[in-house]
């Protein structure tokens, strides 16, 4: 698995975290292809304050100002998206990219993220909440990848520990669970490598 995706049955789920620890401990190279919301930073620089190296952390696709669907912040910012510019660099070793909110998120107005990681044909990890309502959004989750034949390689929660959902959408999606993240206080490198370390198994992607 030299490519793989990371992507969330929501926004805001945690997926950057999970994306930062993979990308570590893979010693991979990291890239988000579209970011929108510059005015609350960005990705990039959220995972580099994680521990990445900064060398590891590839430019964006497109840099887009406003916190919304990146359909949506490209047309206010009078930019157009082209799937084709979204070709995943070429990198020694491993690469992990970052989606953007969740499966169904439209890039444009005609292409989904789903659509897109069809394309691609890498492997998949699902980042998912363990909270009321992840059940539902994750299993709704992988049959849209599912539907357009992408690979997935794992579903990974944050937050606290569920064991019936968690085993729930495991069995039901006919997925591998990969671990679970908690909510960490304080969230650092340290904090995060540690609980990354202990909550994960990645044999067969490691």
């Amino acid at each position: 698995m030299r490519m793989i995706v990371v992507t969330g049955t929501d926004t805001g789920i945690g997926k950057t975290v999970i994306a930062a620890a993979l990308t570590r401990a893979l010693n991979a190279h990291y890239w988000k292809p579209v970011q929108a919301g510059l005015d609350e930073g960005s990705d990039a620089g959220a995972v580099t304050r994680l521990g990445l190296d900064p060398a590891r952390v590839l430019p964006e696709a497109y840099r887009l100002i406003t916190p919304c669907s990146p359909h949506l912040a490209a047309e206010l910012d009078g930019v157009t998206i082209d799937p084709a510019r979204l070709t995943p660099p070429a990198v020694p070793g491993r690469l992990v990219v970052e989606g953007a909110g969740g499966v169904l998120v439209p890039v444009t107005r005609e292409w989904l993220y789903a659509d897109q990681f069809a394309q691609w044909g890498a492997p998949v990890v699902l980042v998912a909440r363990t909270a009321l309502g992840t059940i539902n959004h994750s299993l709704l989750s992988i049959e849209a990848l599912r539907a357009r034949g992408v690979p997935i390689a794992g579903i990974a929660f944050v937050g606290d520990a569920n064991e019936d959902s968690e085993a729930t959408i495991a069995a039901i999606g006919g997925v591998r669970r990969l671990g679970r993240l908690p909510i960490l206080t304080p969230l650092n490198p340290a904090t995060l490598a540690a609980a990354f370390a202990a909550g994960f198994d990645l044999e067969g992607i490691v």
